[in-house]
């Protein structure tokens, strides 16, 4: 065990080694030191989500596009041509990626310390009736090289236990937790009851009175079990529909690896790789941190005999949604994507004027992305004023990295609260211009031209699902669980698993 002593002043002494103690900035103060260290004196605020509002956010079509024209999925910065696979893969995808990475969304330290994953509960389950095998684990993230921060990912991995082999798993962003613990037989629950009174009555006497006059009461009772008869809902889960069809799910906590805010970047992951002190402008943000949680979190479904770890997805909708767009383009190992209601930061464009803009994230949630990002909503600063359309880089060629794997993009409908503010047609915009890329690499896109300027999204409920590329809006709201029986089956015509 570590021996801690407080040293002087902001140190602390750990086993003789010291460590200075982490910055503690509110999310305001974080968000002026980075602009300080930018040399913006002014931002643009951001556009109100109240239409009532005198700067409410624009949503007519005739200027959203202040900047129509699109850097070329396929055109190198030296105004070449990419003519091949080889040119893509060793030039072109490059590029984009540091472009992405230095301006958008932040890179990854060269530091970053190893996760060791511990099994906390194997457990026999059943959801809707589908047996099951249930993992919870937590990956623990090294921290000797800075011990005054603890970062231990939480996650819970499923599988049908009536399929033989390996299967393909959907990890999804979001709080994990056991489906449906089991339940003691009534022999262990006599056992587990009798032992509970007798501890009880060993640390105050006086229960046992209380246990005399209610000498049938359990302390310890059951939950109740499934009922059989009990009317179904009138939408399968996405956990059970995957279940059915003989995938698995994991889902895993992006809060324990980064906090959803600009006070916690000096703690979770970001934080430990920097010892505590605030980013500087090239660093990593939250989107990225999550996306290299999941990717560790893909470190251990490779060891799980009953993971087909080549045919694991990443899910995710709204700010998840952006985080799975960026772990499926950052991360070759998955194979698969389901982009729920991504919005600005993943797949719509950023030089986009249509709901939320640019400034809404360089102000208000800032932490997702670069520090270098706050640049394209400043109006005073060294560098100058700059707007997204000064992006040498945009959502499109996020979604152009994705290529050749499954990617498809998902969307509700304004009238049952998917907003306008998520900006469906830029979205839609950003998936036409990616395909060329899926073409180049020999996979199939949305089956309609590339162009981005005069393709109309398809009716709701009208998927475009025939490529590698695909994209659906479903008529309910801000979530993707109506799209998830399509994607399954549009999945599977790819992916050849014992279940289907």
């Amino acid at each position: 065990m570590a021996f801690i002593q407080r040293g002087v002043g902001q140190d602390t002494m750990i086993n003789g080694n010291r460590y200075p103690q982490p910055v503690t900035f509110t999310a305001q103060q974080d968000h002026d030191d980075m602009m300080r260290q930018l040399g913006i004196t002014a931002l643009r605020p951001g556009p109100s989500g109240d239409a009532n509002a005198p700067n409410h956010a624009n949503y007519d079509e005739a200027k959203a596009n202040p900047c129509p024209q699109l850097p070329d999925v396929l055109t190198l910065k030296n105004g070449k041509k990419v003519t091949t696979p080889d040119m893509w893969w060793k030039q072109r995808r490059p590029e984009i990626v540091e472009a992405l990475e230095r301006e958008v969304y932040g890179r990854l330290p060269a530091n970053l310390p190893k996760v060791t994953w511990t099994v906390k509960v194997t457990d026999q389950e059943s959801v809707g009736f589908i047996p099951v095998v249930a993992k919870e684990l937590v990956g623990h993230v090294d921290n000797s090289s800075y011990p005054l921060i603890n970062v231990d990912i939480k996650m819970v991995v499923v599988v049908p236990a009536n399929v033989k082999g390996p299967v393909p798993v959907l990890m999804m962003l979001g709080r994990p937790s056991l489906p449906a613990p089991a339940q003691p037989s009534p022999e262990d629950m006599e056992k587990l009851n009798s032992v509970f009174r007798e501890m009880m009555i060993k640390a105050d006497t006086s229960v046992k009175a209380i246990f005399d006059k209610y000498p049938a009461y359990s302390p310890v009772t059951r939950l109740p079990a499934p009922n059989p008869f009990a009317p179904r809902p009138a939408e399968v889960p996405t956990t059970e529909e995957l279940l059915r069809a003989g995938w698995g799910y994991v889902t895993i906590d992006p809060s324990s690896i980064q906090a959803d805010n600009g006070a916690g970047l000096t703690r979770g992951i970001i934080g430990l790789v920097n010892k505590g002190r605030p980013r500087k402008p090239e660093d990593w943000g939250a989107l990225r941190a999550w996306a290299w949680g999941a990717a560790r979190g893909l470190d251990y479904l490779e060891t799980d005999q009953s993971v087909d770890a080549r045919r694991v997805g990443i899910e995710g909708v709204s700010r998840y949604g952006k985080a799975a767009l960026v772990t499926l383009a950052f991360e070759p190992r998955f194979g698969v994507g389901l982009i729920g209601s991504s919005g600005k930061g993943g797949a719509t464009l950023l030089r986009r004027n249509y709901g939320e803009a640019v400034e809404s994230l360089t102000g208000g949630e800032y932490y997702w992305m670069a520090g270098n990002f706050m640049k394209y909503g400043a109006s005073e600063a060294g560098s100058g004023s700059k707007t997204g359309c000064d992006l040498d880089v945009d959502s499109h060629e996020l979604i152009a990295l994705c290529a050749p794997r499954l990617t498809f993009i998902s969307y509700g409908i304004p009238e049952k609260g998917d907003a306008h503010w998520l900006d469906h047609e830029g979205s839609y915009m950003a998936t036409i211009a990616a395909g060329a890329a899926f073409k180049l690499l020999g996979a199939k896109d949305l089956g309609v031209s590339n162009d981005y300027q005069t393709e109309k999204m398809p009716p709701v409920n009208t998927g475009l699902l025939e490529g590698q590329l695909a994209w659906r809006q479903h008529d309910g709201g801000h979530t993707d669980a109506p799209n998830v029986k399509y994607f399954i089956g549009w999945a599977d015509k790819f992916i050849v698993h014992e279940g289907h």
